[in-house]
């Protein structure tokens, strides 16, 4: 296999974890991106990129930490042409080292050595992040959040999910109808939402309803990730895979929350 056809078939999954990790599109197709361009101009990185998924994600995180960077002109960020000194203290407080084991964990399911290899630490440090991470999740203040799903169980997991993570349920909906009318009375603080409904709507749609109100961190459930992480137009930022495991989801909420609000399809 070409190294073109090796890394095309990892790069959808590291725009996800980049998008999640810098809370944007935009920014974080922009890092991956960067991370591309420097493999073409660095041979030993070049090599790295077509080794596996793990080393992939590595090489993204040697761009992400190097600073020099330049996405301001593409994701509206002001990073480009600041001092490497003040891009790693930006780099720093969007993500913390704690958050970036849980996402790369969690979100992308690496194991604690593939994760502490990416990251280049150790892997007790990797141990330590996770419990830091979710220790922190649990002191997250609580949100009311609106769940968009057409499978009765899957809204029932998710239901429970949230009440766990001691977040209220504004309401479950399983079309876009039902979702404008929930939305009509109460304004969530978080959004869960499936793409394709019961009645053959989109929760794309419904997504787009509910921004043109109110900017609400939205996070995506789909059982065919990679159609929505192509980089080619405004896809979501935080995008979590069916069947998911529940930490995933956990994770993925605390980082939405983590930012606030977020663009989901900008």
């Amino acid at each position: 296999m070409s190294l073109g056809a090796k890394v095309a078939t990892n790069l959808p999954y590291l725009r996800r974890y980049a998008r999640a990790l810098t809370g944007s599109q935009s920014t974080g197709d922009a890092f991956v991106r960067a991370t591309l361009e420097a493999a073409l101009a660095d041979g030993e990185l070049r090599a790295l990129i077509g080794e596996g998924r793990p080393q992939l994600y590595h090489a993204f995180h040697r761009v992400w930490s190097s600073g020099f960077v330049d996405i301001g002109e593409r994701a509206g960020n002001g990073v480009a042409g600041l001092h490497e000194a003040a891009v790693q203290e930006r780099l720093a407080a969007i993500t913390p080292l704690n958050r970036q084991a849980l996402l790369l964990t969690t979100l992308e399911d690496f194991s604690t050595p593939e994760a502490a290899m990416i990251m280049g630490v150790d892997e007790a440090a990797i141990e330590d992040f996770v419990r830091e991470a979710v220790a922190e999740i649990d002191l997250e203040s609580a949100t009311s959040v609106l769940i968009i799903e057409d499978e009765p169980l899957i809204s029932m997991q998710l239901e429970d999910l949230v009440r766990s993570l001691g977040h209220d349920v504004c309401g479950m909906a399983a079309t876009r109808t039902q979702a404008r009318a929930i939305v009509a009375d109460h304004t969530p603080g978080l959004v869960l939402a499936d793409i394709q409904l019961a009645d053959g709507s989109s929760g794309l749609d419904a997504v787009d309803d509910i921004l043109a109100i109110a900017d609400v961190p939205v996070i995506f459930i789909t059982a065919y990730p990679e159609r929505l992480l192509t980089g080619d137009r405004p896809e979501p930022t935080y995008l979590v895979t069916k069947p998911f495991q529940e930490a995933t989801v956990r994770a993925a909420i605390s980082q939405a929350l983590f930012f606030g609000s977020s663009q989901p399809l900008a």
